[in-house]
């Protein structure tokens, strides 16, 4: 049932925007056979957990059969799911234990390539006359080049975007990895084909998909050169100035990574729409599109307008680079190393790190929390998922235990007081960190962290003539944000026990567990009032029962200060929501009249507002009390406030 008011979208309801999506990697889950990797009867295993948590609705990072070059991103058949995870029994078994828990379970949708041990592919590469060949993006040798490949193009996980197939002499494009060739979305039986996957899962009671990637489905015509933006590199990012986007406010300025030949193309709008009448139209579904690389808002905002019958909401990423480093002088996306060494530029900037201001963070997130509510732009609302490193190390302070958990906390707030639908990655709820400093390179697996290491390492061994230059700038970034961290079974799953393996296994772990874990796990938590889990459930509670804290509008209070993070979420029925949060290391004193002026529009007083406090990692009493002309918060304390009137 949904609900609006006239053309205003700003309070539209709907089951799927007050939704609790909790997504599960489910590698690293939990594994129920002592294989050492997780699996669809270890999930089954704890629905209850998921549930007693607050979760409406479950999303499955992929599952389907994969060789694995990208962690089950590249799929060999859409139809079957891989046996290191079970068979289609046990998701059916699976599916009926999640809707008999009155939850809803989302698939991955990785539909802009493929394995290339998928029949489409082994079909495609077998002649040029194959019926399949044009479902995939193949092309000639130029004769115009050194090289011979059909562009410039840089793919996402290093080298070209283009390899060689030897039998029939020509290139196939790949956006990442070289054993995930892209799919043709120009070829209506591609198309067909897609439609036919997402009925196939829909048809068996799936509720929805996350969509992999979706912005990237419709390639530039012609595939033309990238701009020569990195004259040292013989493979061009694609990122530059692009006539697509506005110059937009800092730190990304006009030179906003948007890889403008390879995202948001001129057909992306219309498959989506081609998807919506025949398929999605047809369903009950939820649906979320990854749209990385686009920090315009008005390009990102056309996937999920009402009017457009596209996607239901995206996933935003500009909060997700507010810790990328920009080179002066370079494009968003590339940064620079070691002085020195001879300069090396990185184009997987998101891989390193910068120290970021909190007036920063602020401002990212008011765009996106006022981005055309009145028109019906929707967020995915996330600071952890399997492709980034966890939120309490990147946003809060994991340097002790007892900061940790009161940053953990002080996330939540932050998280659950959000306009949009509510993402919780596993092991979010319970606070867990990254993994120590003290691992190297060989204990971090990601092809994408492997292959840009040992790219960088080989032009510093070039630039420097040193057999083991200093890498430690490219360690700190890993250290801090590589995608591993969320990816580490059971430290960072769910951890069941402090057994050995974390409970996780009781075979050998497909990767190393944290070292944490003996400390940092659901046993140890479960059951605890005082625990990051206890409060991640009073959190998605209080969300709830609030309706201000999903559809109200959205004011930022105090600007620019640096370690006060607070706003208002207004409804019309004149409910307030307000949220204070110390963002920072240092005790720091609110005076609300001074401090929070916006508080106060319309002439009314703070306390006339009648504000009660209902959420709060500080303890003592401060929940219940109300808002008082003068606070005291210490570091990472987080309260949030609802008007009783």
């Amino acid at each position: 049932m949904t609900s609006s008011t006239g053309d205003d979208h700003t309070e539209h309801k709907a089951w799927w925007k007050s939704a609790i999506i909790y997504q599960i990697y489910p590698t690293s889950f939990f594994d129920s056979n002592g294989d050492g990797i997780g699996d669809l009867n270890g999930i089954a295993s704890k629905l209850d957990y998921i549930k007693d948590l607050g979760v409406t609705v479950i999303w499955l990072s992929p599952i389907y059969k994969s060789p694995l070059a990208d962690m089950g991103y590249d799929i060999a058949d859409y139809r079957q799911i891989d046996p290191r995870y079970g068979t289609l029994e046990d998701w059916d078994r699976l599916l009926k234990g999640v809707h008999e828990r009155e939850m809803k379970l989302m698939m991955d949708l990785v539909v802009n390539h493929t394995s290339d041990e998928h029949e489409w592919f082994i079909s495609s590469s077998s002649s040029k006359s194959s019926p399949k060949r044009g479902w995939y993006i193949w092309r000639p040798p130029r004769t115009d080049n050194k090289t011979g490949v059909p562009n410039n193009w840089k793919s996402m996980f290093e080298g070209s975007v283009w390899q060689y197939h030897q039998e029939t002499e020509e290139y196939y494009l790949h956006l990442w990895d070289k054993k995930q060739p892209d799919l043709n979305w120009e070829n209506e039986d591609v198309r067909e084909a897609v439609w036919d996957v997402m009925k196939f899962w829909l048809d068996r009671g799936c509720d929805g998909f996350r969509m992999d990637v979706i912005n990237v489905i419709s390639k530039t015509p012609g595939l033309p050169d990238a701009p020569i933006t990195d004259p040292g590199e013989e493979y061009q990012p694609g990122t530059n100035d692009s006539p697509l986007s506005p110059s937009l406010s800092y730190p990304y300025s006009s030179r906003i990574l948007l890889l403008y030949l390879l995202m948001n193309s001129p057909r992306v709008h219309e498959f989506l729409r081609e998807m919506h009448t025949k398929v999605l139209s047809h369903y009950p579904t939820i649906t979320v599109g990854e749209t990385p690389f686009t920090h315009d808002p008005n390009v990102l905002a056309e996937y999920t307008l009402p009017k457009n019958n596209e996607l239901m909401m995206v996933f935003p990423f500009e909060l997700m680079h507010v810790d990328t480093p920009l080179a002066e002088g370079k494009p968003q996306g590339q940064a620079t190393g070691n002085k020195g060494e001879g300069e090396v530029v990185a184009e997987r900037a998101e891989l390193m790190y910068r120290e970021w201001k909190l007036d920063e963070l602020k401002k990212i997130v008011e765009k996106w929390q006022l981005l055309k509510m009145r028109e019906g732009y929707w967020s995915g609302v996330y600071i952890e998922n399997h492709d980034q490193a966890r939120s309490v190390s990147r946003f809060g302070n994991d340097s002790s235990d007892e900061l940790q958990v009161h940053s953990a906390k002080g996330l939540a707030v932050w998280h659950v007081s959000m306009r949009g639908t509510c993402y919780v990655y596993q092991g979010q709820e319970l606070g867990l960190k990254n993994a120590p400093r003290s691992w190297g390179i060989e204990n971090f697996l990601d092809v994408a962290s492997r292959n840009w290491y040992d790219k960088i390492l080989e032009q510093r061994r070039k630039s420097t003539g040193e057999a083991n230059p200093n890498m430690d700038d490219i360690m700190e970034g890993i250290h801090m944000k590589a995608r591993d961290h969320a990816r580490m079974p059971m430290p960072v799953s769910v951890l069941w026990s402090s057994s050995p393996n974390a409970g996780f296994t009781t075979g050998t772990p497909w990767m190393k567990v944290n070292d944490d874990y003996e400390r940092w796990n659901a046993a140890s938590q479960v059951g605890n009032d005082d625990s990051v889990l206890a409060f991640w459930k009073k959190a998605l509670r209080v969300r709830k029962e609030y309706e201000v804290l999903v559809y109200g509008n959205f004011t930022l209070l105090a600007p620019t200060h640096q370690q006060l993070f607070a706003y208002t979420r207004k409804m019309r029925n004149g409910t307030v929501g307000l949220v204070v949060m110390n963002y920072s290391k240092e005790e720091v004193v609110v005076d609300v009249p001074k401090d929070l002026t916006g508080l106060q529009e319309g002439g009314e007083g703070y306390n006339e507002l009648g504000l009660r406090c209902v959420l709060s990692n500080a303890g003592g009493d401060s929940e219940g009390e109300s808002l008082k002309e003068k606070m005291v918060l210490k570091p990472y304390d987080a309260r949030l406030y609802i008007s009783t009137q």
